[in-house]
């Protein structure tokens, strides 16, 4: 998905005259109650449009390249960075002499209202929710101040999303620096650990109970977290070499009772009374991941003042989980040797389990070094959200996903900083009559 994503923006960044004329039009014949991106400008972008306007062509080319450098030369490897060519061709618009009045510019959606007599504007980031009540309505539906801004336009991806993106190699010769931070990532790429994020849903509950401590599973309900405790068992003992275990370091659990419950049920029945290997740590209940409204939900009407100030109570609490569980693994300080090293042991390892149990011809089956499982059992909205900001898309768009009481949603972060989403809801593992989503039962509903 982020792959195509990167393609897309590539693909779609070729304005010409005719497109930067048309916009400029739209511009000026457009109401004077809609509010237009040359409106939410900040001053520094008031100022760049200025410079390439009033340059010459090959100038404003110029002051267009800097720009798209400044944010994407931290990132060059990535694949969804934008390199020369693509900036040239996105400045066409501005070296023809046609267009030099409406030089083609990306919107920036994360930009503040502009307010023609504020002059003296603090600055503000540039992601996040924030703002001021002064700043309106989104369309109409919810504070403007709540609405999520993103790192960069959608759909470019921000490498750096986690604040672990390496910085460059830095060296006195600029190609050498570009030679020794490419070979720095290629490593990283072959050493790095994968880092696996299972999410699952607590099992169905009684909700006829407002206190949390009554609001206990079914039997339905316990029939569920036992089922996804034997696939989660599975997985961690392995099958054989070609499907073999996988390293589950922890299950994390939310401090709700319902979740609670389900974490227990599926730790009991993961099986794991004779397993040798590594053993699977229960981490103390986090309230961090506990239910809540993580953000307003597009569609939807217009936010009561209560709904305003559950997101203003809840959405700081669940981005902070986020934040604190979604990033990739920490980058491993390994001399050239130590590849080698690492197989030398397995077969050492391997070779005396094989002596070990020559009576039985049972091999140890070992999980891979280079990836990490970390199971955490929570919330339908909670799970939602992360779905979307681990993608990198619009978290208002999180009311529009589904997950099944016990269902799995799986994600993959790779040491290079990339998110991949390996399962959504999926409940594969439980038989139709058990599938529900809260009080729902099966599909028709």
């Amino acid at each position: 998905m982020s792959s195509s994503f990167g393609s897309y923006a590539q693909r779609s960044i070729k304005p010409t005259a005719a497109i930067a004329a048309g916009a400029l039009s739209a511009a000026i014949f457009s109401s004077s109650s809609e509010q237009t991106q040359n409106e939410i400008e900040d001053n520094s972008s008031q100022q760049h449009v200025k410079t390439v306007a009033s340059s010459s062509p090959l100038t404003g080319l110029n002051v267009l390249r800097n720009n798209s450098s400044s944010i994407y030369s931290w990132h060059t490897h990535s694949p969804f960075s934008l390199n020369r060519n693509n900036a040239t061709t996105l400045c066409e618009a501005a070296s023809n002499p046609a267009a030099k009045t409406a030089p083609y510019k990306p919107s920036d959606p994360a930009e503040p209202i502009a307010d023609a007599s504020n002059t003296n504007k603090t600055t503000k980031p540039k992601w996040g929710m924030w703002g001021e009540e002064e700043d309106g309505l989104f369309h109409g539906l919810f504070p403007r101040r709540q609405l999520w801004r993103p790192h960069l336009e959608y759909p470019l991806w921000h490498a750096d999303w986690d604040g672990r993106q390496p910085i460059p190699v830095m060296s006195v010769d600029k190609d050498e620096s570009a030679r020794l931070t490419a070979q720095r990532d290629r490593q990283i790429r072959k050493d790095g650990v994968t880092k696996h994020i299972i999410l699952i849903r607590h099992g169905q509950y009684d909700e006829t109970h407002k206190e949390d401590e009554k609001r206990l599973l079914t039997p339905l309900g316990r029939e569920q977290a036992a089922m996804t405790g034997k696939r989660l068992g599975q997985m961690i003992r392995g099958v054989n070499e070609e499907f073999g275990p996988c390293k589950v370091k922890v299950v994390r659990v939310s401090n709700l009772a319902r979740a609670k419950e389900t974490a227990d049920i599926i730790y009991d029945n993961m099986d794991l009374g004779n397993f040798d290997g590594e053993m699977v740590e229960r981490a103390d209940p986090d309230p961090l991941l506990n239910e809540g409204r993580p953000c307003h939900h597009i569609p939807g009407g217009k936010a009561r003042p209560s709904v305003v100030e559950r997101t203003d109570e809840h959405h700081p609490r669940i981005e902070e989980a986020f934040n604190k569980y979604f990033h990739r693994a920490p980058v491993p300080e390994m001399p050239p040797s130590a590849t080698e090293s690492k197989e030398k042991e397995t077969i050492i390892a391997t070779t005396a389990t094989e002596e070990s149990n020559e009576s039985d011809n049972k091999q140890k089956l070992v999980a891979d070094p280079k990836h990490e499982f970390e199971v955490i059992v929570c919330h339908a909205n909670v799970i939602r959200y992360f779905f979307c900001r681990a993608l990198q898309l619009p978290p208002e768009a999180w009311l529009r996903l589904c997950t099944f009481n016990c269902s799995l949603t799986y994600f993959t972060i790779r040491p290079t900083g990339t998110v991949s989403c390996r399962m959504l809801g999926d409940i594969g593992h439980l038989p139709h009559e058990m599938c529900t989503f809260s009080m729902h039962t099966g599909f028709n509903w």
